[in-house]
């Protein structure tokens, strides 16, 4: 769950992720950040980077005050760099209904994700209410994603999985979708409770496949569990694992950091740099809060480009959208860190 400046923000600026540390020299490994403007008050986002010439998309969590929450659709024809909200995926007539009966009390839709298979763009969603695990995620699908194409139209199919208190131990949002390198999908979600799952997917439902069952494969093992938006990538004949951990929501007193751990398996186990498994407090440090931008976090990563939230300290505290185009060390980990803030951190290192 895809900013009043204050000492505590100050302190939290000087920490570096260990993917920075792993740089070492100034000629290293560094992301480079895009320089976003228009509208970027987007939460979750889910990034879709368009071929040479197309648009990029960013889907996001709604706002429960507009357009019945349904997720936000912003998007951008130069690049990446200018962002123009288009409309939410669904309005009064189109709104999935069956989710509301689901999750009573449900005001507005989280953590969007979006993959294409065979021509058709699936859109997960989830629906639930702060701090509780009666939650459900849900798909609609679509021909395009240009909404001035006259077939573009969202159609609801449904409930994907869901989590009913007292009888499963995970929640049931943040999905998170990959094909793996035979063709087959799966989905990772999770937040708090039992941690990050993964369950297969069939096409072309985008639902779980016959007899699949959730399986664990991050945790921060003890209460609360402090692990969710989960987003699987594959690259070089490794699954990557990138997920965020602590508390996200609270403006500058946000403590959302995003973590990254790999796989030769879709199914894991998934390890860090040191080989300790995600599913025993491991993961590798891959961004936190620094200088203004606090609370890094809701991740999603599309051709080869990081997009995340943040809270900036800058502003009050209010949400951010970030893009950056990742780096990758030579032992094949991802860098999100830029230049400018491994040198911030080296120079607050000697003091």
């Amino acid at each position: 769950m895809r900013r009043v400046v204050v000492a505590g923000v100050v302190a939290l600026a000087l920490v570096v992720s260990a993917a920075a540390c792993a740089a070492g020299p100034e000629d290293g490994p560094a992301a480079t950040a895009l320089s976003l403007t228009g509208d970027i008050h987007t939460h979750d986002p889910a990034l879709v980077v368009g071929d040479e010439g197309e648009p990029w998309y960013v889907f996001s969590t709604g706002d429960g005050r507009v357009g019945l929450g349904s997720p936000q659709i912003r998007r951008s024809v130069d690049d990446g760099l200018t962002w123009e909200l288009v409309g939410t995926v669904w309005d009064a007539k189109t709104r999935p209904d069956w989710a509301y009966e689901a999750v009573p009390g449900v005001s507005n839709f989280w953590a969007p994700e979006v993959i294409e298979h065979d021509g058709t763009f699936y859109l997960y969603y989830s629906a639930s209410t702060f701090g509780k695990n009666a939650s459900a995620i849900g798909v609609t699908t679509n021909t395009t994603l240009d909404p001035d194409d006259p077939d573009y139209a969202w159609v609801d199919q449904g409930e994907v999985l869901r989590s009913v208190p007292g009888e499963t131990d995970y929640n049931a949002i943040d999905p998170g979708v990959i094909t793996d390198a035979d063709g087959t999908p799966w989905m990772a979600f999770g937040s708090f409770w039992g941690g990050i799952q993964l369950v297969e997917l069939e096409w072309p439902s985008g639902k779980p496949a016959d007899g699949a069952e959730p399986t664990t494969i991050a945790s921060r093992i003890s209460p609360p569990n402090a692990i969710e938006a989960p987003y699987l990538v594959l690259r070089d004949d490794w699954y990557y694992l990138f997920v965020s951990r602590d508390f996200c929501c609270k403006g500058t007193d946000s403590t959302y950091n995003m973590a990254v751990g790999r796989s030769r398996d879709v199914t894991g186990p998934y390890v860090d740099r040191s080989g300790t498994d995600m599913t025993m407090d491991g993961g590798e440090q891959l961004l936190t809060s620094m200088g203004d931008m606090v609370g890094p976090g809701g991740q999603s990563v599309s051709q080869g480009h990081l997009a995340f939230h943040y809270y900036d300290a800058a502003a009050g505290g209010d949400f951010r959208l970030e893009i950056r185009e990742l780096a990758w060390d030579d032992e094949g980990w991802p860098v999100a860190t830029t230049r400018e803030e491994q040198d911030a951190a080296r120079e607050a290192e000697e003091g």
